[in-house]
């Protein structure tokens, strides 16, 4: 209530500068009151243009210096290194395209200011500036495409070679849930239709198939290190989006169908924990932890590096919060830690 009560005061003191500024200005006998800008006006507006200049680029390199820390670290999957670099090139590409054609547009808006008695030269056309302005974004923009489309269709080769890790996400209102194929590796048969929240079924699992017996469902996704990960997406619900920033994977999850995306995790959550840039976001994340807590605020528990899966849609008013730890670590902890889940089968038999 106070808080509001001093926003309110703070607002009506702005009001009442704003109107004494424009008495102030009314009671001027001798302000200039034309509407048209004079040469003194229009020298003015190109000097501020030159400093919005040097001030977007001044922010643009404070920002890159200051908060550079808080990109996300290297990639954690084979194929992340790849779209990194893709990324990095585009953005040196805008950036040069952008710095010349600013400095262009503030430089020309200053240098081709109104004066008194100048006339503007109608210039109508040059073939050979208008050919070399298109064909050099056309030639840039092609080979980009081009590589990005070579890129997306080697991230997008999904198939069975390397023997892959089958996995399914299932997505819903707002939270993740992780099916294996167990030990065959095969995942079981499933529809929304048949989701029986009695029988703790809650993926819809079809109990008449044998390939659905040893599945194992979870609530945190565990992954080999080194090992090709097939992931199968559903969603029950509404329309979400499986990301999984650190390994820059991204795939949709649409009601009615399946989708797929695939990766292999290259360092396990023990390794990134370890990497001086990772180290480094949690000491200061534990540092403003614990000044909060000397505050007076609950916010002292320390944090440790996790993966995460996210949802990249917005997908309701909880979408936030929609998200699953995600636990990188060796072939034999994976495989010791799967046997220690409870199967489909197994929940099914508890049942009866």
């Amino acid at each position: 209530m106070s808080t509001a009560l001093t926003l309110i005061v703070l607002v009506l003191v702005g009001i009442a500068i704003w109107q004494m500024t424009k008495i102030f200005e009314l009671s001027q006998v001798k302000t200039e009151n034309s509407q048209i800008a004079n040469d003194s006006d229009n020298k003015t507006q190109g000097y501020l243009l030159f400093a919005f200049l040097i001030f977007i680029y001044a922010i643009t390199i404070f920002s890159f210096w200051k908060y550079s820390k808080f990109l996300l670290p290297e990639a954690s999957s084979a194929h992340g290194e790849e779209y990194d670099y893709l990324m990095l090139v585009s953005f040196i590409i805008i950036f040069i395209v952008q710095s010349i054609t600013q400095v262009l547009l503030h430089y020309f808006g200053y240098r081709y200011r109104g004066k008194e008695g100048n006339k503007a030269l109608f210039y109508a056309d040059n073939d050979r500036l208008e050919f070399i302005w298109t064909i050099i974004p056309v030639i840039v923009l092609a080979g980009l495409i081009l590589w990005g489309l070579y890129t997306w269709t080697n991230i997008m080769d999904i198939n069975d070679e390397d023997d892959p890790l089958i996995v399914e996400l299932y997505a819903q209102q707002f939270n993740w849930t992780a099916r294996y194929g167990g030990t065959d590796n095969v995942l079981g048969g499933a529809n929304v239709r048949m989701i029986d929240i009695d029988r703790a079924n809650i993926l819809g699992l079809d109990e008449s198939d044998t390939y659905a017996t040893d599945d194992v469902i979870v609530k945190e996704l565990h992954l080999p290190v080194g090992r090709k990960v097939n992931f199968k997406m559903r969603s029950q619900d509404v329309l979400h989006s499986a990301y999984m920033p650190h390994f820059r994977a991204q795939m949709n999850c649409v009601p009615g169908m399946t989708t797929e995306f695939s990766f292999t995790p290259i360092k396990t959550t023990a390794e990134v924990r370890l990497e001086p840039d990772v180290n480094d976001k949690v000491k200061r994340t534990n540092a403003i932890r614990a000044e909060r807590a000397a505050n007076g605020e609950d916010n002292s528990d320390p944090w440790e590096f996790d993966y995460v899966l996210l949802c990249n849609k917005i997908c309701g008013k909880s979408h936030y919060n929609m998200q699953m730890k995600i636990i990188v670590e060796t072939q034999e902890e994976y495989e010791a830690w799967l046997k220690t889940q409870q199967t489909f089968g197994q929940t099914m038999a508890s049942m009866q």
